[in-house]
């Protein structure tokens, strides 16, 4: 008996404990819908779906999780900011700079990149099926097991994007419309 009670208060207590590491802090949120600018906020796990964030100041944001589905994210900074597993459906990040962004599992399915930065930006697993790139910076991105606009799948070795090729054995040409090349390090 004794061992039921410790068993479902750990299992309680684990409950609570993920939920507060996961859940977004609704104060953060409202200060980014009032604002547009929001930080090293934590917005994990949060809906913020459609909604206009044009220009937003996202530095360094927690969006781990969370639901942008046809956001306008246009010129927005997310610079470094956690968008592990965020799902950005239909976004529009049409000249946002994502430089060393966490994107790694995120879904970037159909979204508008024209023009965004994805400088030193960690990509791996993430979904850009249909994804509109014109004149998009993807230097020093890691597309490991990324899923292309074409709807190619990258190698599961690291790859990054790079204009400056040290060992021209290292890279492959992108074929179609993407200009570059993709190298690795082992």
């Amino acid at each position: 008996m004794k061992f039921r009670i410790v068993a479902a208060f750990t299992l309680l207590a684990c409950v609570g404990f993920t939920e507060q590491a996961f859940g977004f802090n609704q104060l953060d949120v409202d200060q980014l819908k009032a604002s547009g600018a929001c930080p090293r906020c934590d917005l994990s796990g949060a809906d913020l779906t459609k909604i206009n964030l044009t220009g937003a100041n996202l530095r360094e944001a927690n969006l781990k999780a969370a639901i942008l589905s046809g956001a306008n994210l246009v010129n927005a900074d997310l610079t470094s900011a956690n968008l592990e597993g965020a799902t950005l459906t239909g976004a529009n990040l049409a000249g946002a700079s994502l430089t060393g962004a966490y994107l790694k599992g995120a879904s970037l399915e159909n979204t508008n990149l024209s023009f965004a930065g994805f400088i030193s930006a960690n990509l791996e697993g993430a979904n850009l099926k249909g994804a509109r790139e014109q004149f998009t910076n993807y230097r020093g991105a890691n597309f490991r097991l990324t899923i292309l606009p074409n709807g190619v799948i990258s190698s599961n070795k690291p790859y990054w994007w790079s204009l400056q090729r040290l060992n021209p054995k290292q890279c492959n040409k992108f074929e179609g419309d993407i200009n570059g090349s993709t190298c690795h390090g082992d």
